[in-house]
This record gives structure tokens, C-alpha cells and sequence, in this order.
């Protein structure tokens, strides 16, 4: 029986639940093809990008190397894909900028690419939470701001050193505001100064939070943000951050010790130039079951693809959930047309969402038969904790 090349591309969430789920069917079907499934990702680890937080408030390792994930049945390389030709069925890639492009020959790949962290403009100042690297900043940044807090006597300066500004609200911006409320008061009591001098706003373009489910629900996550000392600002940008000084879409000019953009996610600028077809934004333009436009033997999912519930209209989100349920229906897709039969298409997940709103704290909302449900407290967290190693492999 002849061996069928399966290659993924991206070891975010829809890289390697895409893996996991290609590695159980080949193994669970007795007639399908055997697979060599090769998994393509530019770091040898998978970092939990939904806990960047972490990082910059605690010493905490968010990464997970492949070969622990995967260790039997996945071979890895680790290389930048630079184009993929549709026609012939190959791939080009880099294991680093100085080497050759080396080619790969495929019979099936999965483009999890995912995409990038929207950052500021250079000149808007400020530390935008789009890495480890980055969130290590974060940290490094408010702790020496906490240490000159300690020795200065203006009162004013020193209130602007213990002042932290979260530029965007959205899951990301909640999250990283209520994870700072805890650490940085925290390592403020240790040092000796008055934690509820600790002043952290949440800065909200729009006029509500959450604006994916019920008011209601934004309602219930602003008072619990306001219960640990967070202030949202709604209606408001941050501009840029200069010198000490934000300056906002009003106008206003308030001095500030740190500002952290968190601003959304952006497609991979690099699916605009491997070779597959791509919407105006940037997204890979895939079928109900998946499948690469005009791409034998191609599929996209995760936050890198455009997809959408035939039956409703409606796009799905760009989280981590929704590329879990996509994955396990992408192994079914192949399956199908390995075999020649009609393949399932796509479906919206549940509407779901969880907040992590520091530690042991959480809160979850999902809708069913209609009605609004509301998790909060320990519960809301460990719901939480449970999406966020779910969406890791993590048991």
C-alpha cells in the first residue's frame, strides 16, 4: 500500500490538534493509506499564545517542545516555509535565512499557520505583548518601575511609576489587566508600598465589554475587573505613550509609568506570498470542508482561514476552541475524500467564551437552548485552566 505524505504547517493550536487528530485516524482506519505526517514549524516548541500574560508577570515557561508532544509517529522539521507550489504538489522551506531552500513533496498539507499580533506603530511607544520576549519586557518594566517607586518622594512621580495602562480589551487585554492586578500589587506590598496605590486601566474602544455575547455578561466581567482595583476606560484609544506621558484619542495627556498594547490578531503576512489564494484581509480562502481553493490536496484552519457556516452565514471565531473542533472535522474531511465519499462540512462551534481573571479567579458564559449561562469564581477558572490545556494537549 502506497505511503501518502501528510505535511502540517504551524505548531499553534490548529497545527498540532491537526497533527493529533491526522495521527489517530490513520490509526483508527484499517483501509486508509499509511501516512508519513511531517509537522513544519519555525521553533522546535508550541507556545501557549493564549498566556502570554504569564510571562510578564511571573517567571513561568508557557512553551512546550514538540518532541515530548508528539514523541512517536512525527517527524519535525524545523524551517520557515517561504512558497508552496499547488501544481506539483511541493513545498519550499528554510531551516535558517543562510541555508538553501530545500524542497518537500506532499500529497496532503494542512496550513496552520495561524497569525501575528497587531502591533502599535514604532512611534507609539510602549511595550505591545506579541512574544515571550516581549511579555519578559513587560515584567522587567513594571518591577523597576516598583523599585524606583520605592525611593522616590515626589508623590506625583511616584504614583506615575505605579501606573500601568492596558492599550485594547479584548480577551487577551482582560486577562493581562487581571493577571497584573494580583502580581504587581503583590510584589508592591512586598516592597513596601501601599498595593491599593497600585493603579491599572483597561482602555476600551468601544462602549462595552465583551461585545461577542450579552451586555449583561460585560456587565458581570467590568465588575469583576472594578472588585480588584481596575479601572475601564470605555469609548477611549491610546494614542501614544511618550516619555511618561498617554496620550489619548480625546486629547487627554495622563502620565503613565507602562503601556501595554494588546491589540488583536492579524493574518500571517506570510500566506500572501507562499502561493495560495487569500482574501482581501489575508485569510486563506478554504471551502465548507477546508479545502485550499484551486489547491489539490491542500486544507486551511485555525486563524490563518476564512471560514464560514454554509447554513448560517456566519464566520467562525479565532480561537483557540474553534480550531480544536476544526481539526477533529478537518481528520474526517481527509478521511472522506481518501476514500472517495462525501466529506462533513463545517459547523459552528458553540457559543462559549472563558476569562481568566487572575489566579483561581475566572469567569465563562456559553449560550444553550437559549439561555445565558454564567460561570464565575473557581469554577469560571477551572473552566478556563481546562480550555487552555485542552487547546495544549496538555492532560
Amino acid at each position: 500500500m502506497k505511503t501518502l505524505t501528510c505535511v502540517v504547517i504551524g505548531g499553534g493550536y490548529a497545527g498540532i490538534h491537526s497533527v493529533k487528530e491526522i495521527q489517530k485516524m490513520g490509526k483508527n482506519s484499517g483501509n486508509a493509506p499509511r501516512l508519513r505526517l511531517i509537522l513544519i514549524d519555525k521553533n522546535s516548541y508550541h507556545t501557549r499564545k493564549v498566556l502570554l500574560f504569564k510571562p510578564a508577570v511571573a517567571n513561568e515557561d508557557i512553551t512546550i517542545p514538540f518532541s515530548s508532544m508528539f514523541p512517536g509517529g512525527v517527524e519535525f522539521v524545523q524551517a520557515n516555509v517561504t512558497g508552496i507550489d499547488t501544481q506539483s504538489q511541493r513545498l519550499v522551506y528554510q531551516k535558517t535565512k543562510d541555508d538553501k531552500e530545500q524542497t518537500l513533496k506532499y500529497d496532503l498539507l494542512v496550513l496552520g499557520i495561524g497569525s501575528v499580533v497587531r502591533q502599535p506603530e514604532a512611534n507609539q511607544g510602549g511595550i505591545a505583548l506579541t512574544g515571550v520576549a516581549e511579555a519578559n519586557d513587560i515584567k522587567a518594566a513594571w518591577r523597576s518601575n516598583l523599585q524606583m517607586a520605592v525611593r522616590e518622594r515626589n508623590p506625583k512621580e511616584k504614583q506615575r511609576l505605579m501606573s500601568i495602562a492596558v492599550a485594547g480589551a479584548g480577551i487577551s487585554g482582560i486577562e493581562t489587566a487581571a493577571e497584573l492586578a494580583h502580581h504587581v500589587r503583590e510584589d508592591a506590598r512586598q516592597l513596601g508600598l501601599d498595593p491599593k496605590e497600585v493603579a491599572i486601566r483597561l482602555f476600551n474602544a468601544g462602549e462595552r465589554l465583551f461585545s461577542d455575547g450579552p451586555a449583561k455578561v460585560g456587565v458581570k466581567l467590568e465588575a469583576a475587573l472594578h472588585s480588584y482595583g481596575i479601572t475601564v476606560v470605555h469609548g477611549s484609544k491610546v494614542v501614544q505613550e511618550n516619555k511618561g506621558k498617554l496620550t489619548l484619542s480625546s486629547g487627554e495627556v495622563e502620565p503613565i509609568g507602562l503601556c501595554i498594547w494588546t491589540l488583536g490578531l492579524l493574518p500571517n503576512p506570510m500566506l500572501r506570498t507562499v502561493g495560495v489564494p487569500v482574501t482581501a484581509d489575508g485569510y486563506v480562502v478554504v471551502d465548507e470542508s477546508y479545502r485550499v481553493k484551486g489547491a489539490k490536496g491542500v486544507y486551511s484552519i485555525g486563524d490563518c482561514a476564512q471560514i464560514q457556516d454554509a447554513a448560517s452565514g456566519r464566520l467562525d471565531g479565532k480561537t483557540c476552541k474553534e480550531a480544536t473542533a476544526q481539526a477533529a472535522r478537518l481528520a474526517k474531511v481527509i478521511a472522506a475524500d481518501l476514500a472517495g465519499r462525501p466529506a462533513p462540512v463545517h459547523k459552528s462551534f458553540m457559543d462559549f467564551y472563558c476569562f481568566g481573571l487572575g489566579p483561581d479567579r475566572g469567569m465563562a458564559w456559553t449560550r444553550q437552548w437559549g439561555i445565558d449561562m454564567v460561570f464565575t469564581g473557581k469554577l469560571g477558572w477551572k473552566m478556563r485552566k481546562y480550555s487552555w490545556d485542552m487547546a495544549s494537549l496538555l492532560k
